[in-house]
């Protein structure tokens, strides 16, 4: 069956190959541990039970998880990252996490493995799993593929990376990020409607957008967070982020990628962002950017 996941619909045969993602038709995952750098409602104090899933459909050249997201076609098996898993297992890994004390689970760029983590999501709310799930994603996926997850998916945790589509085919080869984006996050507002909290201030339901404000590039994220604003309101939790860590990756055309966000930079978003009203939103010290903000893709 030719994959049609992905707004690339690529149509390759996972069965035998790998898509565009550089995923197979099995599991593959690269990390699952307690993660507690996420917004505070998703971190909380005990952190969020956190799956990486290798591969990725986006390819953003400053991804701060290549290692682990740019998989090169032909890759043999044994090099490629992390642990295949059977959906079985993947269910012990939720309850894994759950008795390390997760405030939820966390499935980080499942896109490419949506029918599989239905199927297990839906096992487990079925034994009575009742910590929340949460789909952290890049923005970029098909309402068609998002549909499979309704009634399973409690939490949208979505990147809205870009509203200028210039920079979509600049950086992610992918001009048509935001028209894309803008239908993903219609279709998750539809599946979770309203924010939903616990007593603690935990959210257990609900949808997050987040946008990572680029060097050079104020005028990209403005333009994200006048669309968010303007459309949704507060119906949405807007993370305004500052966190973009360069890395010895970035080509040679780019430059502006090869430093951190300044202070200054940072400031005119956030500042652009109470003009427009926004109360509803996290914001980050500048000092959040760093390496030791990324996980060891180890366990």
């Amino acid at each position: 069956m030719k994959c049609t996941l992905c707004p690339r619909n690529c149509g390759a045969d996972r069965e035998n190959t790998f898509g565009v993602c550089g995923a197979g038709n099995k599991l593959r995952i690269a990390r699952a541990a307690l993660h507690y750098w996420e917004e505070p409602c998703i971190s909380g104090d005990k952190g969020s039970g956190t799956i990486f899933f290798t591969g990725c459909a986006l390819h953003c050249i400053y991804c701060q998880n290549r290692e682990i997201s740019l998989i090169k076609p032909g890759t043999p098996d044994k090099e490629l990252p992390g642990k295949e898993v059977e959906i079985p297992e993947l269910i012990g890994i939720f309850y894994d996490l759950r008795e390390q004390g997760a405030h939820n689970i966390n499935l980080v760029t499942a896109d490419h493995y949506i029918p599989q983590v239905a199927e297990a999501v839906s096992e487990a709310k079925k034994q009575g799993f009742q910590l929340p799930f949460v789909f952290n994603c890049s923005g970029y996926e098909t309402v068609e593929s998002l549909k499979i997850l309704e009634g399973l998916i409690d939490i949208y945790l979505t990147d809205f990376k870009y509203g200028e589509k210039e920079l979509a085919k600049a950086f992610s080869n992918a001009e048509d990020y935001p028209e894309v984006a803008k239908e993903a996050l219609s279709e998750m507002l539809r599946q979770c409607p309203e924010s939903e909290y616990e007593e603690k201030g935990m959210l257990k339901r609900g949808v997050i957008v987040r946008n990572l404000l680029l060097p050079k590039h104020v005028m990209n994220s403005k333009k994200v967070l006048r669309y968010l604003y303007e459309t949704y309101g507060d119906r949405i939790i807007i993370s305004i982020m500052s966190q973009y860590t360069p890395g010895d990756h970035i080509p040679d055309e780019y430059p502006e990628l090869k430093r951190k966000v300044s202070r200054a930079e940072y400031e005119r978003l956030t500042d652009y962002a109470l003009k427009l009203g926004i109360k509803n939103a996290f914001i980050q010290d500048i000092s959040s950017s760093g390496s030791n903000f990324i996980p060891e893709f180890t366990r």
